[in-house]
């Protein structure tokens, strides 16, 4: 029986935060949509009365010009408590939007987070059997091989026995030969410098060549003789 004029409940569970209206939840993305939702709300009640208190003022002025002084007075009044009303929804509605940024700002560092545990795992993934001793040890076998293959292609672009020569005396010895060469052309041909000489150091010859101007002496000479024995006649 009960004395208060409740009915008891019998069986079931009780009400829930969430069935209570509570809301909430621990998902950040639910509880921004709440907040959003709850803006939202609070934009529109802030707009309605905003249009209250500014149709207080209309009335007050109204009431004004028909000398209803007390009537206007208390439209004031009214505009007044809808103002306080105003500034007291402004304050919610920036409570309400730190607390989405705040959210938004953690959602964020979680996403961070996870990328960044994501990128040391798959680090450690691809680091699996190499450590900074294995990585020394192949650069020095590296180096080894390196230093084996210069040395095997030394050793083989190296002549053979007996086949190697002092260029320096090689070219001592022909330029002897070309020396010797050139000595011995002048002497047997007298005549070789000349005509070793260039083309523009040579006197430009007579247009009736040296044969016309041998013949021509010797007629002189001939006509000289002539006249030398008439005389003697």
């Amino acid at each position: 029986m009960n004395f208060f004029g409740k009915k008891r409940q019998t069986g079931g569970a009780a009400p829930t935060p969430a069935a209570r209206g509570g809301g909430g939840g621990g998902d950040p993305t639910s509880t921004i949509i709440q907040l959003r939702e709850s803006l939202a709300t609070l934009d529109k009640r802030e707009d309605h009365i905003q249009k209250k208190a500014d149709a207080m003022v209309e009335e007050a002025k109204k009431k004004l010009a028909a000398k209803d002084k007390k009537g206007a007075l208390f439209s004031m009044k009214r505009k007044k408590m809808y103002e306080s009303e105003v500034e007291k929804i402004m304050n919610s509605k920036m409570t309400l939007e730190t607390q989405i940024m705040s959210l938004e700002t953690q959602i964020q560092n979680i996403e961070t987070f996870k990328a960044m545990k994501a990128g040391k795992t798959a680090m450690e993934a691809v680091r699996k059997g190499v450590d900074v001793d294995n990585v020394d040890e192949m650069m020095d076998d590296i180096r080894e091989e390196m230093e084996q293959a210069n040395e095997i292609s030394q050793a083989i672009g190296q002549p053979v026995d007996g086949a190697e020569f002092d260029e320096d005396e090689l070219l001592s010895e022909l330029n002897e030969l070309e020396e010797n060469d050139l000595e011995e052309a002048m002497l047997s041909k007298p005549g070789a410098a000349a005509l070793d000489m260039p083309a523009y150091a040579l006197p430009s010859a007579p247009a009736g060549g040296l044969q016309a101007k041998g013949v021509e002496e010797d007629e002189d000479e001939k006509a000289l003789r002539e006249l030398e024995a008439s005389l003697a006649m």
